[in-house]
């Protein structure tokens, strides 16, 4: 089981994450159209404090591809998120950017939100390296950052309708990480909301030494 947290606000929260055994490490990277993103500079300058075994993470939410590949050339990251709505990025576009960048790794967020996501999901089974579940708000242009849970049910379905690994998102946290790996079964877990310290984007280490040891108890 592994574990991905967002989002790491600088080097020593990244360093303090790599010590509680996270094994993906994510930051907000874009040009300030999104709330709490990070310039390419300031975001490769956290990454370089992510060490050892553990993955460094770049989530872009833009739908521009020639931006995001300015991105991935500029800090050159393990894996590249992709969070943006399924209508502004398609398996295509993740296509081209596998055909730019072979030996990136590619994570697409797919919103759960009924029996279609589902087909969704399929459609990118043999495009994207991971697929990361996630809530999505009503008219949000993001997938995620909402602190809420989905039906889980349809995650699952997603996991054994796939065959690459399936991380799963969306209101995670000590309290029912737990419960989620035993009824969805993904390949791994992440949290952003529920391990972020109360009215701040810090991390809580606390909260996610717990959240770590819970799931892959």
């Amino acid at each position: 089981m592994i574990v991905q947290i967002y989002e790491t606000q600088n080097c020593e929260e990244a360093k303090k994450l790599v010590e509680t055994g996270v094994d993906h490490i994510g930051v907000l990277v874009g040009n300030g159209e999104y709330p709490r993103e990070f310039g390419p500079e300031q975001a490769k300058e956290i990454l370089r404090c992510v060490s050892g075994e553990a993955k460094k993470v770049v989530l872009s939410l833009s739908k521009n591809l020639q931006a995001i590949a300015e991105i991935v050339n500029k800090i050159k990251p393990d894996i590249l998120h992709l969070g943006t709505i399924p209508e502004s990025l398609s398996p295509q576009d993740v296509q081209s950017l596998k055909k730019q960048f072979a030996n990136l790794k590619i994570m697409r967020s797919i919103p759960v939100n009924d029996e279609a996501s589902v087909e969704l999901a399929k459609q990118y089974n043999e495009v994207a390296d991971y697929l990361l579940l996630d809530t999505q708000k009503k008219d949000d242009t993001q997938v995620g950052a909402t602190g809420e849970t989905h039906d889980w049910s349809i995650s699952k379905k997603i996991v054994e309708s796939v065959g690459i690994p399936v991380i799963l998102a969306g209101g995670l946290g000590p309290d029912n990480v737990a419960e989620a790996v035993a009824f969805v079964k993904p390949f791994g877990v992440d949290s952003k909301t529920k391990t972020d310290k109360m009215g701040s984007s810090e991390k809580d280490i606390e909260k996610v030494r717990e959240f770590v040891k819970r799931a892959k108890a």
